[in-house]
């Protein structure tokens, strides 16, 4: 299974709006995986100052992570596959 970074624009968007926005992607991934795609979000990191989110999602397929984020009703720029990389990796 892969890891997706989800990269979207959200100008305007607050405190109340993200988490509404975690709680869609999570509820969605329930639902995917009730229905037999192994999807998962796995986190965010929001840039205020450049009003724009990057979602992670693991999932079988970039087609899977666009429908999570379709089902969940949250609007994406794009959807790339990501290596991630930690302090102990280096």
């Amino acid at each position: 299974m892969a890891v997706y970074l989800v990269e979207r624009y959200l100008p305007g968007i607050d405190g109340d709006g993200l988490r509404a926005l975690v709680d869609r992607l999570h509820a969605a991934g329930a639902q995917l995986r009730a229905d037999g795609t192994p999807v998962r979000y796995l986190g965010s990191l929001y840039l205020p100052e450049e009003e724009s989110c990057f979602c992670r999602v693991e999932a079988p397929s970039a087609d899977a992570a666009a429908q999570l984020n379709e089902l969940a009703g949250t609007p994406y720029a794009r959807i790339s596959e990501a290596v991630a990389l930690s302090a102990e990796d280096t």
